[in-house]
């Protein structure tokens, strides 16, 4: 697809979006978590994420998609008491994060049907989620997602944009970007799911570094409208933060005080320096899973949208408890057998904060 068109697009809706953004700044208030001691301001925090959902298919055959894997026929053997044990089980993870999750970008989901189940298991249906998924070209017919909270979150605009690539017929997930407004402030959302390692990670990583020159393209688009942008970077990179697509391509930087307008800042490049993963491959650790935020969300002040901290969330009941791979995700299928667990990937979480003056008279 040709970058200029691209381009053209994702200006164009980022422009209709901020019209809509402006209609939609109705008169509802974000959840109040607590009061400072001057009791005319209010904190308001609020919880976004990323989590790969590890394989999230149903039981019905897609001759459009690559889902033979997860088909009562298959050697998975994938039937609707295991589809429904790891819906309850996803559903469970995340109905254990912190309190107001506004948004959770996703990864590793067949359609937007499965979306809809996992929302509505009953340890979440009371939030009464929304979902978005376009449906990309994935060989595998995986693809990215976002669920968001419509009390908190309010959609305004939603592109996919496919990974430019100099192999010809090299398909991939297509990046997600989704703009709307938090806490009073139009925001910008791009959900991720680089291409693998398959084949060995120095073979494979010129697709990464091509993916990643696609997502700088998708943040310069938004910065051409709008120099301050809030841009929030999440998803499964199949890098971590310290290799060369992150670093050099994306020019992420670790400490809040280096970066500079219009920059990346990364937090889960200190979380991975030391010594915690997101997952974990051949008794080390990976963190793939990461979730960056533009300089914007740094800028100091009263009442702006900030971000206060990072974490990987990797409870204890989302470990393996014994054997070999001890304290490391349970997942869904390992070595070929059904372990009933989660999914191979921790979640990732940032925490923003925001100020709210009542009265400044």
């Amino acid at each position: 697809m040709n970058f200029k068109r691209i381009t053209f697009v994702v200006l164009l809706l980022v422009m209709s979006s901020s019209f809509l953004f402006a209609a939609n700044n109705s008169n509802k208030k974000p959840k109040q978590l607590e009061k400072t001691s001057d009791v005319k301001t209010t904190r308001l925090q609020y919880v976004v994420g990323f989590y790969n959902l590890e394989n999230l298919f149903d039981t019905i055959d897609n001759p459009i998609k690559r889902d033979e894997e997860y088909l009562p026929s298959s050697k998975n053997k994938w039937n609707t008491k295991k589809y429904d044990s790891k819906l309850t089980h996803m559903a469970y993870a995340i109905s254990q994060f912190p309190e107001n999750l506004a948004i959770l970008g996703v990864s590793e989901v067949e359609n937007i049907h499965v979306m809809e189940d996992l929302v509505s298991q009953p340890s979440l249906a009371s939030h009464n989620y929304k979902c978005i998924c376009p449906e990309g070209p994935d060989k595998r017919g995986i693809d990215v997602g976002l669920i968001y909270d419509p009390k908190l979150f309010t959609v305004s605009s939603v592109t996919s944009t496919p990974m430019k690539s100099a192999t010809p017929d090299f398909f991939t997930r297509d990046q997600l970007c989704v703009s709307g407004e938090l806490a009073g402030e139009q925001i910008h959302v791009i959900v991720l799911h680089w291409p693998s390692r398959w084949g060995g990670e120095k073979k494979s990583s010129h697709f990464r570094a091509e993916a990643a020159h696609t997502t700088k393209h998708i943040c310069d688009s938004l910065y051409a409208i709008d120099a301050d942008a809030r841009i929030i970077i999440m998803g499964d990179l199949n890098d971590d933060p310290t290799d060369d697509s992150i670093i050099k391509v994306l020019g992420a930087k670790a400490e809040v005080k280096q970066t500079g307008a219009q920059e990346l800042f990364n937090p889960t490049i200190n979380i991975y320096k030391s010594g915690t993963g997101s997952l974990a491959y051949k008794n080390s650790w990976n963190l793939f899973d990461q979730v960056m935020v533009s300089h914007a969300f740094l800028q100091q002040g009263s009442s702006t949208l900030k971000w206060t901290h990072s974490v990987i969330f990797n409870k204890s009941f989302l470990k393996q408890h014994s054997g070999p791979y001890k304290d490391s995700p349970h997942r869904t299928f390992s070595g070929g057998a059904w372990t009933n667990g989660y999914s191979d990937h921790f979640p990732s979480l940032i925490f923003l904060e925001k100020i709210v003056v009542q009265d400044e008279k």
